[in-house]
């Protein structure tokens, strides 16, 4: 009921009594008075006035479920919104949810993670209010193969939805967006899969919004920044991911249809690791040097060294100086 009675006072587009919303509702004046208590206690500001009734002045920039589906018009990411406040994780949630039996398109979002995590199994900090920490869960129609370019496509995702707010998104392989040498945005993909199916994948997004310099730990001020850094103001979040879910519903709907041939041509075009001289370190601590000269069909790495081209589908690619 909480939602009916946020969209009265919305639709009103100024004051409406209670007695009003009452009758609409079928309820009595008293619960109404209690849930206008309620979203009181969640940040809308709502005027009061004898004789008048209700009026909404002002919603919450929080990621909540009634801010995050007014106007959201995607077809299925989002039809199903779960929102926390603080968790250890999102993605340990809608995986969760997803042996549950829970839909295609679910969203897990939370105001704050205490153990997110990116790829090779770092931290990602996770402040509260400050950034927008998202999981999606997706029950794709293609096989296991097919899943870790999921990866790809949330980035690419991320940069549609930062265009929107006239941000130039810089990825480099696979999934890291930077500004400035400095990481905005980490994703993490986990799936569970058998032989010739998959069960379901979770993506997971961290984004760095409106954090300011001084918020990072000290060990993280120098390789991390934030969109208000980037921009020089703070950004709307619920809007930044309503453009998110908006983006990703539409490129899972691409590759449904086409296949993921679609998102690597626009991964491309916000990539900068390609044409620059990159450092590989694999998950066995070995490295290797040579000039990053583009991604294949399965969304690999592929660099050319002295003693020939190299196939990188795993492990952490640092972009080196130019000499």
């Amino acid at each position: 009921m909480r939602s009916d009675v946020l969209e009265l006072l919305r639709e009103a587009g100024g004051y409406i009594s209670g007695e009003k919303m009452a009758a609409r509702l079928g309820v009595t004046r008293a619960a109404v008075w209690k849930k206008i208590a309620a979203l009181r206690e969640q940040g809308y500001e709502i005027a009061s006035a004898p004789r008048s009734g209700y009026a909404l002045r002002s919603a919450p920039d929080r990621l909540i479920e009634a801010e995050i589906t007014k106007g959201l018009d995607t077809v299925l990411v989002g039809r199903h919104i779960v929102c926390h406040g603080a968790v250890d994780s999102t993605n340990l949630i809608a995986k969760d949810l997803a042996h549950a039996g829970a839909e295609d398109g679910t969203v897990v979002v939370a105001e704050s993670q205490g153990t997110g995590r990116g790829r090779l199994e770092r931290r990602f900090f996770s402040p509260p209010g400050k950034g927008i920490w998202v999981s999606i869960l997706l029950r794709p129609s293609f096989l296991p193969q097919e899943a870790p370019k999921c990866t790809l496509m949330a980035a690419v995702a991320v940069a549609r939805a930062m265009e929107k707010f006239s941000l130039r998104a810089e990825i480099k392989w696979p999934n890291d967006i930077l500004h400035d040498g400095k990481k905005l945005v980490g994703i993490l993909t986990e799936m569970s899969a058998e032989m010739d199916r998959v069960n379901y994948v979770v993506i997971g997004i961290g984004i760095n919004v409106n954090i300011a310099a001084e918020d990072f730990p000290e060990e993280l001020r120098d390789i991390a920044t934030s969109l208000m850094q980037m921009k020089g103001e703070p950004l709307p979040r619920v809007a930044f991911l309503q453009e998110l879910l908006r983006a990703i519903d539409a490129l899972y709907a691409e590759v449904q249809r086409e296949g993921f041939a679609p998102v690597l041509a626009a991964w491309r075009t916000y990539a900068v690791t390609l044409g620059r001289p990159v450092r590989v370190i694999g998950t066995a601590g070995d490295h290797f040097d040579g000039v990053a000269a583009d991604i294949d069909e399965e969304g690999a790495l592929l660099i050319d060294t002295p003693s020939g081209r190299k196939r990188v589908l795993a492990g952490d690619v640092s972009i080196r100086p130019k000499k």
